[in-house]
């Protein structure tokens, strides 16, 4: 019997250790790594890396291949008497090769790069931001699955007490101290806490589906959900990925201005022809032949109407909304913070009030307890007594949770 009890032990203890647990910060962790839309950020790499090489092709010489026939309707004539020229012919063939090289294109492929790089960023500082946000519906989720898990055990501890009065009821009735019927009232408000406990555990399954939908992690009801600590400064500054994302919106801008402004410079191509054809650059000469060209091109858009003026005003306009859209955000953000620091300050003091209302409830239950022992009240008044002190206990657990969930929207809005 012995060894069997040791055994039992161990097997307890194994299943203790092995319960999973889970805290705020490893939500977190878990939200922006798991999350789908955190996939985009190797998408968008493996896109942005094709868009360069696309980019960077044009360093490299162009080659062209061309094949052409056709037939002329009238040929060049030349109207010297007596002389024995052959006429061309009226059908022509000619095949050629072509390379384009740019010497100089004024600098329009390293801003091109450039400005892909900046776009690059802005899309997965866009990501981190949206990821973020995220976390306040996760601070939802788990303080609110905090709260039936907080809930559980205090109706757990009025299980336990109004059993242990039970007994002690069915044994005054049996000894005629207590009115009979009494333990019927209480074992009535037992099986309404079996209804609040399967309340309860429904409420918090349908909360751990939704969470670990959010993680994309196997979770179960069984799970303990760590109490977190939550410290909060109310004086550090703004560390919000938004405001990264505004400035990195304005070097994106600026690289594409900068782009727009090399669009007019001077472009110097370098290009080689060679080709076989009938005629070839000799045009007197009337058979097939090789040719090639060799030489340099030089293009400069020196007049495009203002257009290229233009489009750097419309980028200066963007710059200055971006600014805008900072502004807004901070003073936004500051009355978030301004309502969550009312919310923490607002939370301490009632819960100071919670505890002292407590205190004097516990105070008129153990009245109550040997007023029922002494049948001086019935079973009824007892309940109303009990239940009056669970509701503030209660409400005591909730006014707490709420406190640490204002606490850490108060940590996610500034930030952190």
């Amino acid at each position: 019997m012995k060894q069997f009890l040791f055994f039992l032990t161990i097997l307890t203890s194994l299943s203790g250790f092995s319960q999973q647990s889970i805290s705020l910060e490893k939500c977190y962790l878990l939200v922006t790594e798991n999350f789908p839309l955190a996939k985009q950020k190797q998408l968008l790499e493996a896109q942005n890396k094709l868009d360069l090489e696309v980019i960077s092709t044009l360093k490299l010489p162009q080659i062209n291949l061309a094949a052409q026939a056709n037939y002329q309707s009238e040929v060049i004539e030349i109207p010297i008497a007596n002389a024995n020229l052959e006429s061309l012919n009226k059908d022509q063939y000619r095949a050629t090769l072509s390379v384009n090289q740019f010497i100089y294109n004024g600098g329009i492929t390293n801003a091109s790069l450039k400005v892909k790089a900046a776009q690059l960023k802005t899309k997965q500082k866009q990501i981190e931001v949206s990821l973020h946000q995220l976390k306040q519906q996760i601070n939802q989720l788990y303080f609110s699955i905090l709260l039936s898990q907080e809930s559980n055990l205090l109706l757990n501890a009025k299980k336990i007490q109004l059993e242990a009065k039970l007994k002690e009821v069915t044994s005054g009735i049996k000894y005629g101290l207590i009115l009979p019927a009494s333990d019927k009232i209480l074992e009535a408000e037992l099986l309404k806490i079996r209804q609040q406990f399967y309340a309860l555990e429904s409420n918090k399954q349908t909360l751990i589906e939704t969470l670990s939908s959010l993680i994309n992690k196997p979770l179960n009801p069984s799970t303990l959900f760590k109490n977190p600590l939550i410290e909060t400064q109310f004086q550090t500054a703004l560390t919000r990925p938004e405001l990264a994302l505004f400035q990195l919106k304005k070097e994106e801008i600026e690289n594409s201005e900068n782009l727009i402004s090399k669009q007019n410079a001077p472009k110097l191509l370098g290009f080689a022809t060679g080709g076989y054809g009938n005629p070839g650059l000799n045009m007197l000469d009337n058979s097939f032949q090789p040719f090639y060209t060799l030489g340099v091109q030089l293009k400069w858009n020196v007049f495009d109407w203002n257009s290229n003026k233009k489009q750097r005003k419309s980028i200066a306009i963007h710059k200055d909304i971006v600014d805008n859209e900072t502004e807004i955000f901070k003073l936004n953000t500051k009355i978030e913070l301004n309502k969550e620091q009312k919310n923490i300050d607002r939370m301490t003091t009632i819960i100071a009030s919670d505890t002292e209302i407590i205190n004097l409830r516990q105070e008129v239950l153990k009245m109550a307890d040997s007023q029922l022992k002494n049948g001086v009240i019935t079973s009824s008044a007892y309940i109303t007594e009990l239940t009056n002190l669970y509701e503030d206990e209660n409400t005591l657990i909730q006014h707490k949770i709420e406190l640490q969930l204002a606490k850490a929207n108060y940590n996610i809005i500034k930030g952190h």
